[in-house]
């Protein structure tokens, strides 16, 4: 492909990125590797987005610190490091195939359940130590294989309705620190190679653009419309990870 293609799909993707890492939109972050993977191999952009997510989560933590529900990051917070060491032991044996299949099967289910309901809703509820221990474990092994954490997260934490600002907060710290811990296993498998960084520092300042927009939209949304657009980007990117994730299993197209 041209070298304009590839800056204009690149430039997309960091900056979907930094929308996401704003938590105003946090399901379109998930986009940036499939994105990528048009014009680069997915294990070299899963490496090279991981450097700008960790930049911008730092950024994040600055803007929403006095804003986190402690209570659930203790929940979900120990089983997302286990998901992130099981993805690190598992990486060479899950394809991405795989995973996108489950992610997307899974987030459309809630989304389902969201809309329909399929079942009594979560709202109001205490969160629950067992629920988030699995899906927090969930995000961290599917945010190491593709950077997809935000919808297994999602199914626990939105159903909680905290106020947008708190949710956004909470999400800050909960991907900084799942982020942080991916580093170390990035940098033994290879992901994190000189040009990878190179191309992670000249796509940072697109990814920050990013982010202020999402940052300005998410203080100034009403309640109700922050859900009702963040459940239409999941159902987006359920549909859209179920399609690769059939491709690439069915006729490697992935």
């Amino acid at each position: 492909m041209p070298d304009t293609t590839f800056i204009a799909i690149a430039a997309i993707a960091v900056f979907l990125s930094g929308l996401s890492k704003s938590n105003f939109a946090v399901s379109v972050g998930a986009i940036s590797v499939p994105l990528l993977a048009l014009v680069m191999p997915a294990r070299e952009a899963t490496g090279m987005v991981l450097p700008i997510l960790c930049c911008m989560d730092a950024v994040a933590l600055i803007v929403y610190r006095r804003e986190v529900d402690w209570k659930v990051l203790w929940i979900m917070l120990p089983g997302a490091l286990v998901g992130t060491l099981l993805g690190w032991a598992l990486s060479s044996l899950v394809s991405e195939a795989v995973v996108a299949l489950a992610v997307g099967l899974i987030s459309l289910l809630f989304v389902l359940d969201a809309w329909l309901p399929l079942r009594k809703t979560l709202t109001n509820l205490p969160p629950s130590r067992f629920w988030g221990s699995f899906w927090g474990g969930t995000a961290g092994f599917t945010s190491f294989i593709s950077h997809t954490g935000g919808p297994p997260y999602q199914i626990y934490a939105m159903p909680l309705r905290l106020p947008p600002a708190i949710y956004a907060g909470t999400t800050a710290v909960f991907f900084a620190t799942v982020n942080a811990s991916k580093l170390i296993p990035f940098y033994f498998l290879g992901q994190l190679s000189f040009s990878n960084l190179e191309l992670a520092g000249a796509l940072l300042p697109i990814g920050f653009i990013g982010m202020a927009s999402g940052i300005y939209l998410v203080r100034r949304v009403n309640a109700k419309f922050f859900y009702q657009f963040a459940y239409v980007l999941i159902f987006l990117l359920a549909l859209n990870l179920l399609y690769e994730g059939t491709r690439g299993l069915f006729f490697g197209g992935a």
